[in-house]
């Protein structure tokens, strides 16, 4: 079975990473690409990546030529690039979607920068398919429970001329799931913030199975939680459904991911869900039966691949090879489910 293409994200050599106290630095983009060409499961590798448009991987500023260049090396891998994550939080190109005007527009533009590199990137031939990831990037939901209906409202704003920037480069977005971005911080949440924004067609929502999984016990809203602490395998598989059939008609875009039910945060990027190895024995998660719910009819919304996402394992983690091929064994079972078609 050839769908759907099975990628890994760039992006956890990143996130978390830095040259702060207590930090691990960075792993360039190359030595990412070389991890993950070396990963192979009864003849199978991984077929592209997904990939963060910043700094120290990509300068989102870089010419066409360096771009090009960037795409050269990962052809070279034999990857394709799907999803690209756009540079829209503070202290990258962007800003927080429900700030002030200005904010905002450094949004916008992060959303513009992200779409021209889309654009080099599909005019060269090594992206064929994939969606442009965003969040709120206003971290944590304290200044958003302020006034959580007119916050809604603007982040509906900007995600409202986000998604025509993207439409008018032949890109679509999709909004991800994260406990830590406010206005999305629960399913509910999410969801209200989808269907004000009224554009399924260029916004989206992009599901992680570990994020997801703290939808479902309301960390960031208890009031929306779907099951509480103890919860049966049946109170669990009842729940999900209910979550997915709300999130699934909007996802476009999907990470498998292991989950322990904890929240962990490393460098800037506090108090997320936390992704575990593909194995760990404390992942509360099913990984193929969890995937199922989600890509249930993917390839009607447009869907050609799905990518594992790692985000804050340690470097050594990430340097290990047995990693990788544990990774890649877990979203071939995935594939091989039945679950896509």
């Amino acid at each position: 079975m050839s769908q759907p293409k099975l990628h890994n994200a760039m992006w956890p050599g990143l996130v978390g990473k830095g040259d702060g106290e207590g930090e691990e630095p960075p792993i360039g983009l190359e030595d990412m690409l070389k991890l993950t060409a070396a990963a192979e499961v009864n003849g199978q590798k991984y077929d592209g990546i997904d990939y963060f448009l910043f700094l120290p991987h990509t300068n989102p500023e870089a010419s066409d030529d360096e771009l090009k260049q960037i795409a050269d090396m990962i052809a070279g891998y034999g990857f394709n690039v799907g999803s690209l994550v756009a540079p829209v939080w503070p202290g990258t190109v962007g800003d927080s979607a429900m700030g002030d005007e200005e904010s905002r527009e450094k949004f916008l533009n992060a959303v513009r920068m992200a779409c021209r590199i889309a654009g080099i990137f599909n005019d060269h031939g090594v992206r064929k398919y994939g969606v442009i990831r965003i969040d709120s990037a206003e971290f944590g939901v304290e200044k958003w429970r302020e006034d959580a209906k007119a916050n809604t409202s603007k982040i509906a704003d900007t995600f409202r001329e986000a998604a025509k920037i993207a439409a008018d480069h032949g890109e679509r977005l999709a909004a991800e799931g994260e406990i830590c971005w406010a206005g999305m911080h629960s399913w509910k949440d999410m969801l209200d913030l989808l269907e004000e924004v009224g554009m399924p067609e260029s916004l989206g929502f992009q599901a992680d199975l570990a994020h997801t999984y703290l939808y479902l016990l309301g960390y960031n809203a208890p009031e929306h939680a779907l099951v509480q602490e103890g919860y049966s395998e049946e109170e669990f598989y009842a729940a999900y459904k209910t979550m997915t059939d709300k999130l699934r008609p909007w996802t476009i875009d999907f990470h498998v991911a292991q989950n322990d039910g904890e929240v962990h945060g490393a460098g800037s990027h506090d108090k997320t869900g936390k992704h575990c190895r593909a194995d760990d024995p404390n992942g509360k998660l099913d990984i193929t039966k969890c995937a199922g719910y989600w890509l249930d009819g993917a390839t009607e919304r447009g869907m050609q691949h799905i990518c594992w996402d790692g985000c804050m394992f340690p470097n050594a983690t990430l340097e290990d090879s047995a990693t990788w091929n544990t990774i890649l064994d877990a979203m071939i079972k995935v594939r091989d489910s039945g679950s896509w078609s």
